[in-house]
Parts: C-alpha cells; structure tokens; sequence
C-alpha cells in the first residue's frame, strides 16, 4: 500500500468532513463545555467503526476512539474548542454572529476534523488488511486554557503510544521543529472583609487592592526574570460595586517561560508576591492550580515524515476566489500586525511569501532553535512519547491568530488547508506504520533527548479540571 490509498480516501470524505468541519464551526463552544463538538466527532468515529470512551481523565469531553489491534500504535491528537468573544460571519469586515459570542479564533473546528479524516483513512487501510496495528484519535478539549492533554496525559492516556501526530491552523503549510514555551495556570482568591466604601472603610478589608499589589509586585519581577520568561494576568472577579469595599476577588495568572524549571522557579515568586500583597492588605489569599505544560520536544524522524508527505500532498489547490477573499480580510488587518508576524521569519523566506495573501506551497522546516512564545500541551505528549505536529496555511499570511478574521477564514480556503493536513497526518501515519526502522530510530531520539526520564506531571495530585473557568 502507498500514501497514496490514505491521501484518497481522505479525498473521498470531502464532504463528510467539510460539513462536519461547518458543524463545530456554528457551535462553537468554549474549553471543558464542548459538549456538542466532542458528541459530533465521537459520534462519526463510533458509526466509522472505533471504540470510544467518553469522559477521559475526569473531563465528559475527552474522548479516545481505538481502532486496530498489536503494534505499533500511533496516536493522532484532535482539538474542538473556540475562543470567546470571537463570533463572526465569514466575510471580509467584523459581524459578530452572536455580539460577544465565541467563535474559532484558532481553527480548532478544522484542527479536530481534519485529524479525525486522518484516523478515518488509517482505520480504513487496517481494516482492509493493507495496514497492522492500532490507530487511535484522541479528542483533546480545552486547549486553549492549557488544560486537556494534561489531565489527559496525567491519566496516562498515552502511555502505550508508539508516536504521535498533530497539526495547527496557521498561515503556512510548514513542520514545526522549534520549542514552545511551558507554563503554569493557577488563580489566586482573596478574602477580606466588606464595609461601606463612603461611610466606613476604615472596617474593611479590601480584596482588589490585595488583587492589585499583586499585579504591582509583578510588574517590578518581570526585569528580573529572563527576557523569554512571561506572566500575564485577568481578573475573573474584581468586586461587584465601587462603594462596597470588596470582601473577595481574584486574579488569574499564566506563568511562560521555556523550560519546566523557570516556570517552577518564576511561579514560587509570584506565590510570594501574592501572599505579601495578603499581608499588606490584612486579607487571606488560597491558591487554585487549574493547569500547566511542557515545552515542546520535536522528534526528527516522526517530523521527517510528516515532511515528506507535505511535500507530496502539497501544495494546496486554492482558486482565484480564495485568494481574491484572502486579500480583502488582509485589508482589514493592522499593518503593523502583519508585519510583527513577518518579521520572525527568515529574511528569504520572508521575502517569498509576503507578496500572497494565500501562499499554498509547503515551506521546509525553519526556527528550529528558537522557542515560540506561545504554549501547547502537545508538549505534555512529547515527553510520553515521540511526537511530531506541523502548521497548515487555513489563514491568510500574516494574520493574527485569535482574531475575528481567522474566525472568517473558515470559508472554502480554510477547508482546504484542513483538507491537506488529513492527507499528510494520514500519510504520516501509514509511513510510521510500515516502517519499524523509522518508529527504532524516533524512539531512539526520543530516550536520548529525556534522557531516558520518565514523563513528570506538572499538576499538583489535588488539581481537577477547571470547569468554571470557562464557564459562559
């Protein structure tokens, strides 16, 4: 069997997974509550054939569907929840749907159906007896607040795994081999004591002030933390009215930096910070650890693959149409915007696809020492077990991601880049699948870059879902 067999019948499923990629997209629900998009994709797996487990490591929309049986077994990662605030209409100027509604701002309603196309193609070449071994997609809520694949992968979910493959939405059709950057989430809650503002406050015990040191004490940390380190912040509750002294509120922290160990040492600061600001202010302050992640650990063989069936996939067949709307949404982009995503480019590379709106052809792996500023809990799986992800151009070149354009790129272009990114994780798949040398030598750089350490949780035993977190 070639690549070639996955890549058709990824193609043969055009529609299914156009129309189901349209689904998640006008039901676009917030992380942990992804009730309706998780059913959607757990659902078509089931009818496909896979067993699914629901409610995965505590969380009702995590799923596993499995399908196969011996080795090796390869793991494909699916994500399906959106950013609040962020509803829009596909065409080129702001039209909320729902005026502060969510919406994906980050793709994630291709980013789950292409990878669930991919595992539908696998399954298929299994089942006709083309393939051995277990091919398993993993339904991954609540990415975006770092939470799913950690609770997942504290579970153990992907212990037995032989490798695995995921994507992202972006501008460019391109492997990532760099790092990202690990993190912790925690909130910290204040209690004082309330009072009347005017009359008597000499009585209470404000919270928001003890909420508001604390962001002080951090603004004065951040000179003396590493350039790559950052700690950003919002306040989920910061009082109910201004002339009542507030008894309690909170603040919400990320806490990035490249490694586990700075995030470690930069989040003890800032536990610091925030009891001093307790004592300051004569409020008690507990601490809730919602989530946390490690950088990224790209393995070169699994990433090699995912490449060569880029280069064979590619590149993406987009129209006049998609171009000519790729353009008039880059019209509504802030230049300087476009230019800040630009500008991390190589200067060749830079100048090759500035001039597109779209740009279709596969861009060969760069960046592969420098750590982005965002984070993932892919990380998470690629310390359990050899990983590879890469980007496919769904957006135009050089707009922001979660923002209301990329929530408009849905349209025919976006379902195209997905479209090519269930060919190369399918063909990727099949290539790891047939080739034992390949899946020695990933696992192979694999122990060596752990150094042969056992995957450590970054989650404390006590920390449980944060469900109200994202609560609309």
């Amino acid at each position: 069997m070639s690549e070639k067999t996955v890549y058709e019948t990824v193609e043969s499923e055009r529609e299914l997974l156009y129309d189901l990629a349209e689904r998640l997209w006008e039901t676009p629900e917030l992380g942990l509550h992804e009730h309706e998009s998780a059913e959607a994709l757990a659902t078509t797996l089931r009818e496909e054939g896979f067993d699914v487990e629901m409610d995965v490591a505590g969380m009702p929309t995590a799923f596993v569907a499995t399908y196969g049986e011996g080795d090796p077994t390869i793991g494909i990662l699916g994500e399906y929840d959106a950013l609040p605030g962020l509803s829009q209409e596909v065409k080129a100027e702001r039209s909320p749907i729902e005026r502060g509604g969510p919406g994906h701002g980050c793709g994630h309603n291709l980013f789950g159906t292409a990878t669930l196309g991919a595992a539908v193609a696998v399954k298929r070449a299994i089942e006709d007896g083309e393939l051995q071994g277990t091919i398993r997609y993993y339904g991954c809520p609540a990415e975006e607040t770092l939470v799913g694949k950690t609770y997942m992968a504290r579970a153990g979910v992907f212990d037995d795994l032989d490798a695995a493959l995921t994507w992202h939405p972006g501008d460019l059709n391109t492997p990532r081999v760099g790092s990202s950057n690990a993190l912790n989430s925690l909130l910290f809650e204040f209690e004082g004591e309330s009072a009347h503002a005017g009359g008597s406050p000499d009585s209470g015990r404000s919270a928001l002030d003890a909420v508001e040191l604390t962001n002080v004490g951090v603004e004065f940390m951040r000179e003396h933390v590493s350039d790559d380190a950052r700690l950003h912040y919002s306040i989920p509750d910061g009082g109910d009215a201004p002339n009542v002294v507030p008894a309690e509120a909170s603040v919400w922290y990320f806490v990035r930096a490249p490694t586990r160990e700075e995030v470690e040492r930069n989040t003890d600061w800032l536990r610091d910070i925030a009891q001093g600001a307790a004592t300051m202010t004569q409020t008690e302050v507990s601490e809730r650890f919602l989530s946390g992640c490690h950088d990224y650990l790209a393995n070169g063989p699994v990433t090699d693959a995912i490449w060569e069936n880029m280069e064979a996939v590619g590149p993406i067949d987009y129209d006049e149409a998609d171009h000519e709307f790729a353009r008039e949404l880059l019209e509504t982009v802030d230049e300087s915007s476009r230019e800040s995503r630009l500008e991390d480019l190589p200067e060749d590379l830079r100048e090759t696809v500035e001039p597109h709106a779209l740009y279709s052809e596969p861009v060969p792996p760069f960046n592969e020492d420098v750590t982005s500023g965002g984070s993932t809990e892919v990380g998470d799986v690629s310390y359990i077990t050899p990983t590879g992800q890469f980007n496919a151009a769904t957006w135009p070149v050089g707009a922001p991601g979660h923002s209301w354009q990329v929530v408009a790129a849905n349209g025919d272009f976006g379902r195209k880049g997905m479209l090519f990114a269930a060919k190369v994780i399918a063909g990727a798949a099949h290539d790891l699948m047939v080739d034992p040398e390949t899946l020695a030598a990933a696992r192979a750089e694999f122990e060596e870059a752990t150094g042969g350490e056992p995957y450590e949780t970054p989650l404390p035993p006590e920390a449980e879902p944060p469900f109200d977190m994202t609560a609309e």
